[in-house]
């Protein structure tokens, strides 16, 4: 038992050893009963005792710790921590208040601890994983230098990864921002249904020559099993059916029906991903380590610099010096005080970070008509077209920024919008803002009062989809739908109730130009709109949509956000269905010029991104948004540029 100074000191002038436990107990129980006839409470006073003495030496050890970090900061070799912030005043004491009350209530250590009260009590503990994933993996990191070599002696020359949400989203980023490696495989990654995606990505490979990546944490998602099951066959017509297998490597939880399926096939090899950790939240996992070192990143490099942060992260950092805290208070405080669109500024070095961090953010936190809205790659403009909902942050690569960037960064916070600044010193500390944003997104999802590890209304989409897809396998064809309006071979779709609104608007005049002001009409101060588009993801489609949604932007002065299908669906649409009732939300499709079958289905490709697409929008219109669905012919070029003329005549 220790002994504080003070008692100790006491003990010594006046105290006397002795077996007392046993002395006097009876006189002892006649002192509790005459306190309690008194009125005074002995629990109260044992337990104000007991809460003091942990007082006493809780604030010392505390300042123990934080004696130690600083010291342990100074022999730091570079900069970990490279956040700072500039908000409203207001925002900010309310900033201040709630890291006082995570500081005094020891809320980051009840986070370490795996404590579930800490957000909604329900399965949280189970999802924590992630917590220690580095440590793991630096502990066997070995493998992941074997893997790359032996990929560089099979000569690989591309590799293809096959998978959907958190299974693909960090394998992009790392292409995007590292790039091609000499001597080794040129990674592609392909998550979406939409035939023309498929086919650009099997023209963009010498089948002979890849390693296929099927990755998926259950095994059982729709995208990455029908993924398999066409380049599998592919690869059997092109190397023959004895070495398919050979070209193939899995990445899945243990167990799983991809882990059983890669056996039967007799995959080159699998790894297995920790079932404690959530899709989204694989980023430093074998999710997405295993990718890199296929493509020749020094993935022993980059889990040491993301560790760096998880020390940083660690309990026993001070809360106001904690960067992943800091941030995920700051979201937090935000979202509650109306300000829940997060608007992502990334250098171009590191541009496609935005959308892991989307997923990030949208799936974890967008539920109960709560969470945070992301804005990726809206390009900045001037302070007046931003309302008072947005929250700017800013994620400067120190090497290259844009002088662009910094000049719109520094007029937002003249113009008093909330700014948080991160300085990335270089890509490979893109590891620690796998992990600082993963620790920011938990802390963000505890403030503003939900479970930021599940995903209920992406489930939903899902269920609707396989009901679609198992109607055309039984009948040969999806459900008919009558449109809303037609012209020029573009053709309007909606629900009932969203039908009503855009026919009282319109009147007797109809135009695709005047449904499309009505629905723009719709939008009110600190909404959001969001084109969801079911094309082909490429510069072309994305130039014609980015004028769309800038120029509404500019109008409405409402954030917008732009996703291709399916793959916002295991992104933004958890946030799109489940956060807040204020998107408004135009989707996207289209005929296929060129479809594809799926080898052993009835459906193709083209079948299941309708689905997909109808099973987004029946779910968006259950959940009462105010959604309009345009569909465009075969030839996307003029569609969009038909659409898009019409939505500028709208809103002029």
């Amino acid at each position: 038992n220790t002994i504080p100074p003070a008692t100790f000191n006491a003990f010594r002038q006046h105290g006397r050893v002795r077996a007392s436990l046993t002395e006097g107990v009876e006189q002892a129980r006649g002192v509790m009963q005459s306190l309690a006839k008194l009125g005074i409470s002995i629990k109260e006073v044992t337990d104000k005792l007991l809460d003091d003495g942990i007082r006493l030496f809780c604030e010392p050890f505390d300042k123990l710790l934080e004696a130690v970090e600083k010291q342990r900061k100074l022999g730091c070799r570079a900069a970990i921590d490279c956040l700072s912030y500039k908000l409203p005043e207001q925002l900010e004491s309310q900033v201040k208040a709630s890291l006082k009350q995570w500081r005094d209530e020891g809320k980051v250590k009840a986070l370490w601890s795996r404590d579930a009260s800490l957000w909604t009590g329900q399965d949280e503990s189970s999802w924590l994983d992630w917590l220690s994933i580095t440590e793991d993996q630096l502990a066997n990191v070995d493998r992941f230098a074997n893997l790359a070599r032996q990929v560089k002696e099979r000569g690989f020359t591309h590799a293809l990864l096959l998978g959907m949400g958190g299974s693909s989203l960090c394998p992009e980023v790392m292409r995007m921002t590292f790039g091609k490696a000499e001597g080794y495989p040129d990674l592609n990654v392909l998550d979406s249904t939409d035939p023309a995606q498929v086919r650009t990505r099997e023209r963009q490979i010498d089948i002979a020559k890849t390693l296929f990546i099927v990755s998926s944490k259950s095994g059982t998602t729709l995208e990455p099993n029908i993924f398999k099951q066409y380049f599998f066959e592919r690869a059997r017509q092109v190397v023959g059916p004895d070495r398919a297998g050979d070209h193939f490597i899995a990445i899945t939880d243990p167990g799983s029906k991809l882990q059983q399926e890669a056996a039967r096939d007799r995959f080159w090899q699998s790894f297995f991903g920790v079932p404690g950790i959530g899709g989204r939240y694989s980023a430093l996992s074998n999710f997405g380590m295993v990718p890199s070192a296929v493509m020749g990143v020094d993935v022993p490099r980059f889990l040491d610099s993301a560790h760096e942060m998880v020390e940083d992260c660690a309990a026993t950092v001070p809360v106001e010096e904690n960067p992943g805290v800091v941030l995920g208070t700051i979201m937090g405080v935000a979202a509650r005080a109306g300000r829940d669109k997060v608007t992502l500024v990334t250098s171009p070095g590191i541009w496609d970070l935005g959308a892991w961090l989307e997923q990030l953010l949208a799936e974890s936190t967008g539920k109960e008509e709560k969470g945070l809205i992301p804005v990726d790659r809206e390009q900045l403009g001037p302070p007046e077209v931003y309302g008072n909902d947005r929250l700017f942050v800013y994620l400067r690569l120190e090497g290259s920024p844009d002088p662009r960037q910094d000049e719109g960064i520094e007029a937002l916070e003249k113009a008093g919008q909330p700014v948080v600044r991160i300085r990335v010193l270089d890509i490979y500390q893109l590891g620690q803002e796998f992990f600082r944003w993963e620790m920011a997104t938990a802390v963000a999802g505890a403030v503003i009062g939900i479970n930021p590890f599940n995903q209920p209304d992406v489930e939903a989409s899902k269920i609707a989809t396989r009901e679609l897809t198992a109607e055309y396998q039984r009948t040969g064809k999806l459900p008919h739908e009558t449109p809303l309006f037609e012209q020029d071979g573009i053709k309007l779709f909606t629900d009932d109730r969203n039908a009503a609104d855009l026919n009282k608007s319109v009147g007797k005049d109809r135009t695709l130009a005047r449904y499309l002001r009505a629905h723009a009409d719709r939008i009110k101060p600190g909404d959001y709109f969001a084109l969801l588009a079911y094309i082909e993801m490429n510069e072309q489609h994305e130039t014609e949509l980015q004028v769309m949604r800038h120029c509404l932007r500019d109008i409405k002065k409402v954030a917008t956000c732009l996703g291709f299908g399916p793959r916002f669906l295991h992104s933004t649409g958890q946030a799109y269905k489940g956060g807040p009732n204020s998107g408004v939300f135009l989707q996207i499709t289209c005929d296929d010029a060129e479809d594809l079958p799926v080898p052993g289905q009835k459906y193709s490709f083209g079948v299941v991104k309708a689905a997909q697409a109808r099973g987004d929008f029946q779910v968006l219109s259950e959940r009462g948004r105010r959604a309009l669905r345009v569909h465009l012919p075969a030839d996307l070029k003029t569609g969009l540029a038909k659409l898009r003329a019409a939505l500028l005549e709208a809103l002029a």
